[in-house]
């Protein structure tokens, strides 16, 4: 169990100027017209806050909607009572009635990729080990969240451990995709991108060790943003040793992007790793002028990586917005062994996924229940010595540099969140992209975990929708710790692509 103090006092003041100038900004944007669910969080939030609508109410609604299409898809998961949930949304808006300060996100109602502890709610990982684990105690995730005032209503559904980009356990069962039931949503926070694609959330919170921040924003239609490392505190177990995954934010517009991403984001004095600064700094954000802007198009990586038909066409097609806002975008190919680096994230990996897992792979009846690619985790990183981890260390470094490189000739480098359009839901993954057999279960989210070894920021942006109409992502990447460029370049790409944004999934 994560057992985790709250906040420490700096924490808690910084949070909270934050809050106040993100309502003082919410309350002064135009109101949207159309159903509450389909309002953009800041909005909501500001509407709680001010008294024209409340939490009750915006609460209510997305129970109701809930209730009628999740079933459909299983994004939304472990939810308590409805009495429960409308009574936290109540002692909401008695908060908001005693005017006192309030948290950003004030009575909005929010579920936690099951990842993550939240105190009273089950806390799974998609695990049969852990099916009836309640937590004890929020991780570092809720405790930001709770502070910053949601309604916690459930969680939302992730693969087992988070391992594999296609969200199903033994526990929970498969989310669907709302463009085509049929189909993948992605994952591993796939549950959270299904629940935006529909109104069921106002904001999603997720991880990305791979690409689970991204693959399903792409698949879904939806923005999702993975961090520089040490922007988010996480909840692993190692202070020192820092992993390649990460927290942050997934949403429904990039307003709402930065708003979640301002509450997760910051310093905390009990992660010594994490970066200085408050998450407020991520708050403004203003579409970028590009005109002059010079964009690195990675394509297929010279031939390293291969694509699903229409998957490169669609995302190079979508390039022609950025073009006629002024950019330049060119073929950018870092100068490393694009094999070299792979197999250098595969070898971290199977050392920072696999000892995570350790504990329950040495308990004989933990491991019979262990799906086979937490298996094949741990047993990767037990065939490896402290000697092969530096080495292979030192060649995610090697990649890493020549990344940085292309950022001394381009302002971003872009290239598409999935190498496939979303595969059948019945899938455990697929075995094969454009005739090329996949070696691994994770190998077809090559180009997204090469980003992740790169240590670069990166948002994903809904691109447009291929042959079949199915929906793809863009990656956008901004230099390391350069996360508010990121937002600025998907705040200029929003502006030019209503016509993708407008498009909703045949369930809603």
């Amino acid at each position: 169990m994560i057992d985790t103090p709250r906040l420490t006092r700096r924490s808690a003041l910084a949070l909270g100027a934050a809050s106040a100038a993100i309502l003082a900004e919410a309350r002064a944007a135009p109101v949207a017209a159309g159903p509450i669910t389909a309002l953009p969080a800041h909005r909501l939030a500001a509407m709680i806050a001010g008294r024209e609508v409340s939490s009750a109410e915006v609460t209510g609604a997305f129970l109701d909607r809930i209730e009628r299409l999740n079933p459909a898809v299983n994004a939304i998961i472990g939810m308590p009572e409805r009495a429960g949930l409308m009574a936290q949304a109540a002692a909401a808006d008695a908060a908001v009635k005693a005017g006192g300060p309030l948290g950003a996100l004030h009575g909005l109602p929010h579920a936690v990729k099951d990842l993550s502890a939240v105190a009273g709610l089950r806390w799974t990982m998609g695990s049969p080990i852990f099916r009836d684990q309640v937590a004890k105690a929020d991780g570092l995730m809720a405790e930001r969240l709770r502070l910053a005032g949601v309604v916690f209503i459930g969680k939302t559904n992730s693969p087992e451990f988070g391992l594999g980009s296609h969200t199903y356990n033994p526990v929970w069962g498969t989310t669907r995709n709302p463009w085509d039931l049929t189909r993948s949503a992605g994952g591993s926070t796939g549950g959270g991108a299904v629940a935006l694609a529909l109104d069921l959330l106002p904001l999603a919170d997720g991880s990305d060790y791979g690409g689970s921040l991204r693959n399903p924003a792409g698949w879904n239609s939806v923005f999702g943003l993975r961090p520089s490392l040490g922007r988010v505190p996480g909840d692993g177990p190692d202070d020192w040793l820092t992993s390649m995954g990460v927290a942050g934010p997934m949403a429904r517009s990039v307003a709402d992007l930065a708003l979640l991403f301002s509450v997760q984001a910051g310093y905390d004095e009990r992660r010594p790793m994490m970066l200085e600064g408050s998450g407020e700094l991520f708050r403004s954000v203003q579409g970028e002028g590009m005109k002059g802007k010079r964009i690195g198009w990675a394509g297929d990586l010279g031939g390293a990586v291969p694509y699903e038909p229409g998957v490169l066409e669609t995302c190079r097609k979508a390039l022609a917005r950025f073009e006629a806002m002024g950019a330049v975008v060119e073929d950018a190919v870092p100068d490393f062994p694009v094999e070299q680096a792979w197999q250098a994230f595969v070898k971290l990996r199977h050392w920072q996924q696999g000892g995570n897992l350790l504990a329950l792979y040495r308990d004989p009846a933990k491991r019979a229940l262990l799906k086979e690619a937490a298996v094949w985790e741990v047993e990767g990183g037990l065939a490896l010595s402290a000697f092969d981890v530096n080495a292979w260390s030192t060649v995610r470094s090697g990649w890493s540099r020549a990344v940085h490189k292309l950022f001394q000739r381009y302002d971003y480098w872009v290239m598409p969140t999935s190498q496939l359009f979303p595969f059948p839901a019945e899938w455990v993954y697929p075995k094969a992209i454009a005739g090329q057999e996949m070696r691994t279960y994770h190998e077809w989210m090559k180009a997204t975990c090469l980003v992740t070894l790169s240590g670069c920021p990166v948002v994903a942006v809904p691109a447009g929708f291929g042959p079949q109409g199915l929906p793809m992502g863009l990656q956008i990447v901004a230099p390391v710790h350069e996360d508010a460029a990121c937002l600025a370049a998907a705040a200029a790409w929003e502006a030019v692509s209503g016509d993708i944004l407008s498009r909703r999934p045949p369930l809603a």
